[in-house]
């Protein structure tokens, strides 16, 4: 089998070499994943800067923002000035397939799109919570609490899809009409956690700080703003490569990540796109919801004071 070959004008290279340790996969096998499965790919990346995760033979993962200077003047893209490092940064817009083959060239096996449009970066497309297990939890009790995350929406009268994060956890996707700003859909998505963690508090916990979580499942709600999250149907750069796969919520609780792999999915999709067909139409968010999250305090901050206090009491403390 020739290891290099061309499809839709991209030269493909070292098709044959292995991604990364552990990956039972080639960077063939990658190349033919993205390609079988680009036009849902697509459907979430479009018009959305795009951030991926590049492994490179013999070095450790990276993330990459900022286009590189060889990039082909082809691939499209958009500038985001970044506060935290005062610049603009170069964003691809991955709208193409030819796009998408090109990153897969480069080996480039995870993608992580924001939850905004290039062309409206002030109203999020999406309230997003991103489910985490404890150390050594199984993967039973990460749904347990999506249904908890999926109850405190209902009540909101809100409705969401639900996918695995080609990790541990699962991501809750809630469309939204467009109608919230970036601080409303923040506020409420803090608040979805918190009253999520109310229904039950001993399985699921809103609790930044990784000491304090006490073996509960973390409902993470800072996946807002400027933030990215990884896509559906994105492989991740773990073990036997898994990806990112939509699941319905009436078989959640009889699935498991490992059986979402760049080997399985394709032939699981056989053309579909679950993932449009189990996400809801746009929704306005809940005003109460809003209101409730701007009393909650945003979990970094609220951290990273938290930290300063610990760090002070401990010197004290002598």
């Amino acid at each position: 089998m020739a290891d290099k070959e061309e499809r839709a004008g991209v030269p493909l290279t070292n098709l044959d070499q292995e991604l990364f340790p552990g990956a039972e996969a080639t960077k063939r096998d990658l190349v033919d994943y993205l390609d079988a499965v680009h036009d849902p790919m697509l459907a979430v990346l479009r018009d959305r800067p795009l951030s991926v995760i590049r492994v490179l033979r013999g070095q450790d993962k990276f993330m990459q923002k900022n286009l590189p200077k060889y990039t082909p003047e082809w691939v499209p893209r958009t500038a985001v000035w970044a506060e935290a490092s005062h610049r603009e940064v170069q964003y691809a817009l991955c709208n193409d397939r030819r796009t998408l083959l090109w990153f897969a060239n480069q080996r480039a096996v995870e993608y992580h799109p924001t939850l905004m449009t290039s062309t409206d970066r002030d109203h999020p497309t999406h309230l997003i919570m991103d489910l985490d297990p404890p150390e050594g939890a199984g993967f039973d009790v990460v749904v347990r609490a999506a249904h908890l995350v999926r109850r405190a929406l209902a009540e909101a009268g809100l409705a969401g899809a639900v996918k695995t994060s080609g990790a541990k956890g699962v991501h809750i996707f809630v469309p939204l009409d467009g109608t919230a700003g970036t601080w409303d859909v923040a506020a409420a998505t803090r608040a979805v956690a918190a009253r999520a963690e109310r229904l039950d508090p001993e399985l699921a916990t809103t609790a930044f700080i990784v000491q304090d979580r006490q073996g509960k499942v973390f409902l993470d709600a800072t996946r807002s703003g400027g933030a990215s999250v990884v896509a559906a149907y994105s492989p991740r750069a773990r073990p036997g490569l898994p990806v990112s796969f939509p699941v319905g919520w009436d078989v959640l609780d009889d699935v498991t990540p490992a059986d979402f792999t760049v080997h399985t999915a394709p032939e699981l999709l056989n053309g579909s796109d679950p993932w449009a067909a189990h996400m809801p139409p746009p929704q306005p968010l809940d005003a109460g919801l809003v209101a409730e999250g701007h009393t909650i305090p945003v979990a970094r901050v609220a951290a990273m004071h938290e930290g300063k206090r610990r760090a002070r009491a401990k010197r004290d403390a002598g």
